[in-house]
């Protein structure tokens, strides 16, 4: 199953844009994010429904974040996005007939429930401001600038 990287590639972006003093472009994100302008209307459309970005067109237009970065948490940007699969298992079966496999699908799907409640209780805890400290922070540590960053969006 191929793992759906959606929230790792909006965080990274949504930090960019935090960090710059100039509206992203849809083509600027979708070249950090390896991916497609159109993908990242889309995503970005998400997360302006839910209030976190705002977008303008014309010259010198593009997104914005539109609300400080401690009020956003991963777990909003997670539901922003759509709400992905948050873990890449599953049962080999939704509906056995075998009741060896009811047995191991009642097993295992408690335990992929309480995992991803758990995982969605430890995103509701971080803030996009969180990940924006730990970056400085390592930025500090390496003896880094914001200028040294490789690719700005």
């Amino acid at each position: 199953m191929k793992r759906d990287s959606k929230l790792s590639g909006v965080l990274h972006v949504l930090l960019h844009m935090a960090e710059s003093e100039h509206p992203a472009t849809s083509e600027s994100l979708a070249a950090a994010m390896h991916t497609n302008p159109v993908v990242v209307r889309r995503l970005m459309g998400g997360l302006r429904e839910a209030g976190f970005v705002a977008s303008a067109r014309g010259h010198g237009g593009g997104w914005v974040l539109s609300c400080p970065l401690s009020a956003i948490s991963l777990r909003d940007i997670h539901e922003a996005v759509g709400a992905p699969a948050l873990l890449a298992v599953g049962h080999r079966t939704e509906s056995p007939g075998c009741l060896v496999e009811q047995a191991v699908n009642a097993a295992l799907g408690g335990a992929y429930r309480d995992a991803e409640a758990l995982l969605l209780e430890r995103l509701g805890e971080v803030t996009l401001a969180d990940l924006s400290e730990d970056f400085h922070q390592r930025l500090v540590r390496g003896g880094h600038t914001l200028e040294d960053m490789t690719h700005d969006v």
